[in-house]
């Protein structure tokens, strides 16, 4: 099987008014995925819509690592001239609340080989977070160490992976895999949140950018 996933992601989020929504999705479904997808290292791409928090759309990019955002391949289609559906329906021109970050993988640290062939997640969570220097030690051991084990044991939490940001803010992103969207709404998933005495310890230090923690359901590839 192809590999789909890399330690490496793109994240592009935007605000769209209801009145270009469609003609956005179109633009975005028909010509920028395929475009995007022919670059060397950019293993597989998803398009997500809030159902929670924000900003309402969500562009997913596996990269191979994230030096791809530096290659010659990726910086060319940075130049293309857009289409005239491009300039109708892109993003400079009806977007808002636009977001692009760059991410290396931190946690795991080894993606099984089977994990790397796995199809875009139906579903979502994701919190991108900020914490203060001197906490950063303690809160990153005990995220891998009790937060995301508790999640993981949850019925339809799939997959769970933390990164740094390489480009873009705030400093660290979880993305959790949900099967379906009331996972984070589960009576297991409330007392994994709650249940440990070092989380009440270190939740004061994280500092949540707007619109986090959101949830998103997957519209691309239907």
């Amino acid at each position: 099987m192809a590999k789909t996933r890399g330690n490496g992601l793109l994240m592009v989020w935007t605000d769209i008014d209801p009145e270009f929504d469609a003609e956005f999705n179109r633009w975005y479904d028909q010509e920028h995925l395929p475009r995007m997808l022919q670059i060397p290292g950019f293993l597989s791409a998803g398009r997500y819509r809030a159902v929670k928090g924000g900003p309402k759309y969500l562009a997913m990019y596996e990269l191979e690592d994230h030096n791809v955002l530096r290659s010659a391949a990726y910086l060319d289609t940075q130049k293309y001239q857009p289409s005239a559906a491009r300039q109708k329906s892109g993003t400079s021109r009806i977007g808002r609340n636009f977001l692009r970050n760059a991410y290396r993988q931190i946690f795991p640290v080894h993606t099984h080989p089977i994990e790397q062939t796995a199809e875009m997640a139906p579903v979502l969570q994701m919190g991108r977070i900020d914490v203060p220097s001197a906490a950063e030690e303690e809160f990153n051991d005990w995220y891998n160490t009790v937060y995301i084990p508790g999640y993981l044991a949850v019925p339809g939490c799939l997959n769970a992976r933390r990164y740094v940001a390489v480009e873009g803010q705030p400093k660290y992103l979880t993305l959790n895999e949900f099967e379906h969207e009331a996972v984070s709404e589960s009576e297991a998933w409330l007392r994994a949140r709650d249940s440990n005495p070092w989380t009440r310890r270190v939740r004061p230090y994280l500092r949540h950018d707007e619109g986090s923690p959101g949830v998103y359901r997957r519209i691309y590839p239907k």
